[in-house]
């Protein structure tokens, strides 16, 4: 460790990670506070029988922004991969996601998309809601009862541990629906899945490193041998829960060995009744386009929504009003001389991949 540098990251996520990237670019000094054994946070894989299983959940790349795309492809190799993910619904049905004409097919057994959006629209005139008050209300809003209740309500109770009818409108915007038989998931013209690991290395090249230190126990100390702080933290735990804690949910995972090549043949199914208490599976092989060096077994990971407790791990923030204005405090108290807040921990906020690099490079610039 120098006496001083000009960046201390805190955490070494994504955004810590293309921070510390951008700044070795320019000549400065970094030093990385990482509370874990090992830097990367949650898209760190792990190596089962040559295959790179996801440790945190699966973290599936996609991004319209070809600054991001480049940036991407030019730290770590990358393999193609489109999300084609399957959905079992009521009496075990087999369903496409996102809802598309494959989907309303098994629903509705009607290749014919003009009947499939009369079916819907009629369903939404019917339920007749103006402000939609809850979940189940903005649902139907906007894909009607049928589907609502097929692939939508007993998921989202599993998926966050309440009654449809107890769940902010504001946890879902939209939900997309395509009268068309394409099973991509995103829209996004860049998709493919990276070599998280050699994109954590190449992020990191410079920094100096310390590790198993919780910044939030000793901040004078680490604050003091920065000309600025890169915080990426809760930022709650930041300011000492003064205002009290933020909600969130977590995930947990249970992992299951299969002797045989080939599982379920998908990487990613998801189960939307409370007949599976997972609510997803995830068959890490085959986010990968070569597998012939990932030998006779494979791993599936089912993945377990809960709720948080202290020691657990932060996955997904729940942003309704209560939380929102509760954040919004913190978020007043930052100093913004000294520090940056960044990620989906400090900013309280869901991000994919290619939100934090986009985001993380544009508060750069503004330095």
């Amino acid at each position: 460790m120098k006496e001083h540098y000009d960046y201390v990251i805190v955490g070494s996520g994504l955004f810590g990670l293309v921070w510390n990237y951008q700044a070795q670019k320019d000549g400065k000094s970094c030093l990385i506070i990482e509370k874990r054994n090992q830097i990367g946070g949650n898209i760190r894989t792990r190596n089962f029988c040559g295959i790179p299983v996801h440790m945190f959940g699966p973290h599936i790349f996609q991004t319209n922004n070809k600054k991001v795309w480049d940036f991407l492809t030019e730290n770590c190799d990358i393999t193609r991969y489109i999300n084609q993910p399957l959905a079992i619904g009521p009496n075990n049905k087999l369903f496409n996601m996102p809802f598309n004409m494959n989907t309303f097919y098994e629903i509705w057994k009607t290749r014919d998309p003009k009947k499939v959006k009369d079916i819907i629209q009629k369903e939404i005139d019917e339920a007749n809601i103006k402000e939609p008050k809850n979940l189940e209300e903005k649902a139907i809003s906007l894909v009607g009862k049928t589907v609502y209740e097929y692939l939508i309500k007993e998921y989202s109770e599993k998926q966050w541990g309440r009654d449809c009818k107890e769940i902010p409108a504001s946890v879902i915007n939209r939900l997309p629906m395509r009268f068309t038989f394409d099973n991509n998931y995103f829209n996004s013209i860049y998709q493919c899945m990276p070599n998280y690991n050699q994109l954590i290395d190449n992020l990191a090249k410079g920094a100096d490193i310390v590790y198993h230190v919780d910044y939030n126990v000793n901040r004078e100390k680490w604050n003091a041998l920065g000309d600025k702080v890169i915080y990426t933290g809760p930022i709650d735990e930041f300011f000492d829960y003064q205002f009290g804690k933020l909600d969130w949910r977590t995930v947990r995972w249970e992992d299951e060995i299969k002797e045989t090549d080939n599982y379920q043949g998908a990487a990613v199914i998801n189960y939307t009744t409370k007949k599976y208490p997972y609510t997803r599976s995830i068959e890490h092989r085959h986010f990968y386009t070569d597998q012939s060096k990932f030998g006779n077994k494979t791993l599936v990971s089912y993945e377990y929504s809960d709720e948080y407790t202290d020691g657990k791990e932060k996955f997904y923030p729940i942003n309704d009003e209560k939380n929102n204005e509760l954040y919004n405090k913190y978020k007043a108290l930052i100093d913004e001389k000294k520090f940056i807040f960044g990620g989906r921990l400090a900013e309280y906020r869901y991000y994919d991949m290619g939100n934090v690099i986009e985001k993380c490079l544009e508060v750069y610039s503004t330095q």
